[in-house]
């Protein structure tokens, strides 16, 4: 990895440090005593520090240090949590963030800013001596006399070229010294001959004997930017060593649980036995090094001082993918979805068995390979949820209301690629909510409602679908001063008859607002038409719903993944097209007989239900005369059934994605096109452009359908 690739992969382990800072704090805001939470901003600011210092970004971790001091004092009971506390290290936060950025652009952020929040954040503590230099090491102190330590054995072996990456392990030595009582042996047994030695590489590996209060978590986070590339083991020094009889055992057992010795090589050497020391019988042996030995001494000496019982850890691991790299591998499975369709259609117009049994054996590996590798993009939508916390809090403090966001379905998982676009929209409809949905605290009191409003943000699984719902407990739209701003706007006229539902829908239209003054949060008319375009460019749809006093709902649906879906495959006048299966209900047929009781109106009756329907021939304008009995696909579209009459419907089809050119982008009811396996293209249809097309036309949906 080169210096710049390190930079980028500390920015990535920053930004999610800072947000998990930014949570802490919210949640510290609402429970000032809880210590697990103060324990996980003290680790977030520490780490952040830590990883600062050995990457080079020294104002970073400077600055990082002095509000870290103020929590270690916290931690340690000498200051106790305040909303002005609170504030200022939300403020900290967002500089640290802005460090982040102007230092991987080679800029630095204006030291009168960092400097003032600093002396800020020191005029919270009761005394200039508490936050002296040496605060640190004092709250350490205090609160090492009153925990329970831990001791553990380290094996750190860097990569040989880790020089070249401006590391120095001697940093990451002296960080880990920090933690508590620690004694470090160097073992120098891959140090080549002088003639061989390269002074650029790194042959030294250490043996750390550490005996700390911090669990196992905050060593990693000393080595969190080279555990991948180094050899590091961690293990916990067990008292279940002293139970072996006889020294010799005890030895034996340090020296396999390390790694140093096999369990056959020591039962070997206990049964040739002749001198009272193991130790000296396995070096003269040589199953060991005297370093290994000197190791497994300090260890057996450490046993026997700490006397207590230490838990296995169990033993976890994780990987970093970019995501460009998901990307690529995503773009593959679906080129690879399009060769086993060719391979399935090919093989259905041969008359040979083992033909047909590796077409559907690769077809089940295929459907199996897609759906593994669309679950590894899938993250949980609860990464997005928890920075809307603080989004909420700064927002009421500045419109002087009071309000709480309470979520649910955090575990709720989707695409990455939706997640990303998903943010945008969401703080759009968050800062409506509420700017325009809640009430003033005095207006709340006199309507009888609580003086703090609540911002509901929920998501949950629906078929290929997710539900996601912002909601209120506001006042609701006023649809007169809807009404009014549209008449204002030429939007509509005073013979117009609207219902509420298009009443509601016209917030979506550009520049439209109902707020007479501008400010820093509304009035522009910009947000809700950029929604719905973010919205519509996910291929989901957005529905509003208010009750007058109660409060408004926005209601989201979105698919899962946007690289491939399930798609129900038609044919009309020779050209193909593909529903989205997740919207398709049912197919019906449709003869010359149902077309002329209908009176020829697009109108078809299924069991007892008039569903309107619209002919994808006329849409498209495609030349032919239809078939004598047509097939009619119901779906659901814009939160109606609605019929699209084809010639022909194929079947089931796994649709990989493929964006259209800059020249068909603007065109409505289409949303991509994909390849089919004989190598024609068809046209993915986008259903409720469709449907509003439709609506336009009287031929198509009549009052009584309404």
């Amino acid at each position: 990895m080169t210096m710049d690739q390190y930079a980028e992969t500390f920015r990535e382990e920053t930004l999610e440090l800072l947000s998990e800072l930014e949570v802490g704090l919210l949640e510290l805001e609402q429970n000032p005593e809880d210590v697990d939470v103060i324990g996980r901003v003290f680790r977030a600011l520490h780490t952040v520090k830590g990883s600062a210092g050995m990457i080079g970004f020294d104002e970073i971790s400077q600055f990082t240090h002095e509000v870290e001091t103020v929590f270690e004092l916290v931690r340690s009971g000498g200051l106790p949590v305040t909303g002005e506390l609170v504030n200022l290290t939300l403020a900290a936060r967002d500089i640290i963030k802005e460090m982040l950025d102007k230092n991987l652009g080679g800029e630095s952020v204006d030291p009168e800013i960092a400097d003032q929040l600093v002396a800020a954040l020191r005029g919270l503590v009761p005394t200039q001596d508490d936050f002296s230099a040496n605060g640190v090491a004092e709250a350490e102190e205090l609160i090492t006399s009153e925990s329970e330590e831990a001791t553990y054995h380290i094996r750190f072996r860097p990569p040989a070229n880790i020089f070249h990456r401006g590391i120095q392990p001697q940093g990451l030595l002296q960080e880990l010294s920090r933690l508590g009582t620690c004694r470090v042996i160097a073992q120098t047994d891959s140090i080549p001959r002088l003639d061989e030695l390269d002074a650029e590489l790194c042959y030294l590996y250490w043996d750390i004997i550490l005996t700390t209060e911090h669990d196992e978590d905050r060593i990693h986070d000393v080595f969190i930017f080279v555990e991948d590339d180094c050899e590091l083991k961690i293990l916990p020094i067990n008292e279940d060593l002293l139970a072996q009889s006889g020294e010799g055992g005890r030895l034996g057992d340090i020296l396999v649980q390390h790694g140093d010795l096999s369990r056959d090589d020591l039962e070997r050497v206990l049964q040739a036995q002749n001198k009272p020391k193991l130790g000296e019988v396995l070096v003269q042996a040589g199953v060991v090094t005297g370093a290994q030995l000197d190791v497994a001494l300090e260890v057996q000496a450490e046993v026997k001082r700490q006397k207590q019982k230490r838990e296995a850890v169990e033993e976890s691991s994780s990987i970093r993918v970019r995501s460009e790299k998901l990307d690529s591998l995503v773009d593959l499975i679906g080129e690879l979805v399009t060769v086993q369709a060719r391979l399935s259609q090919t093989s259905a117009g041969q008359d040979d068995p083992v033909l047909n049994e590796i077409a559907e054996e690769v077809e089940r590996l295929t459907w199996e390979m897609r759906d593994h590798i669309l679950n590894i993009r899938m993250l949980p939508i609860g990464t997005t949820f928890s920075s809307f916390q603080r989004l909420v809090r700064d927002l009421s403090q500045e419109l002087g209301k009071e309000a709480v966001l309470v979520t649910a379905g955090a575990e709720t998982e989707l695409d990455k690629t939706v997640i990303d676009r998903l943010g945008d929209p969401l703080v759009h409809l968050i800062r409506n909510s509420i700017d325009h949905g809640l009430e003033s605290p005095e207006v709340r009191h006199k309507a009888g409602k609580p003086e703090q409003g609540t911002i509901f943000l929920s998501a949950t699984h629906s078929g290929a679908n997710v539900i996601l719902e912002v909601r209120d407990d506001g006042g609701g739209i006023n649809l007169n001063a809807i009404r009014e701003r549209a008449k204002s706007r030429g939007l509509l006229t005073s013979e117009m008859e609207t219902s509420e539902a298009e009443l509601i829908n016209l917030i979506f239209s550009p520049g439209f607002s109902t707020v007479g003054e501008v400010s820093s949060v509304s009035g522009r008319g910009v947000g809700m038409d950029v929604v719905k375009q973010a919205i519509d460019s996910l291929r989901g749809s957005i529905a509003v719903t208010s009750v007058e006093g109660k409060g408004t709902t926005f209601t989201i649906k979105l698919p899962l993944t946007l690289a491939i879906i399930d798609g129900l495959l038609v044919q009309v006048a020779g050209e193909k097209f593909v529903l989205p299966l997740s919207a398709v209900e049912e197919c019906i047929e449709l003869s010359r007989q149902d077309v002329a009781s209908a009176n020829n109106r697009n109108l078809i009756k299924v069991r007892g239900e008039i569903v309107p329907y619209l002919r994808l021939r006329e849409r498209f304008r495609l030349n032919g005369k239809p078939p004598e009995i047509e097939q009619v696909v119901i779906a659901e579209a814009m939160g109606q059934r609605v019929g699209f009459a084809v010639d022909h419907v194929i079947g089931e089809h796994q649709t990989v994605i493929k964006a259209l050119g800059q020249m068909y982008r603007d065109i409505k009811g289409l949303s991509g096109a994909t390849i089919l396996g004989d190598g024609t293209v068809a046209l993915i249809l986008d259903l409720p452009p469709l449907v509003q097309e439709a609506e336009a036309d009287e031929r198509i949906l009549t009052d009584s359908v309404h």
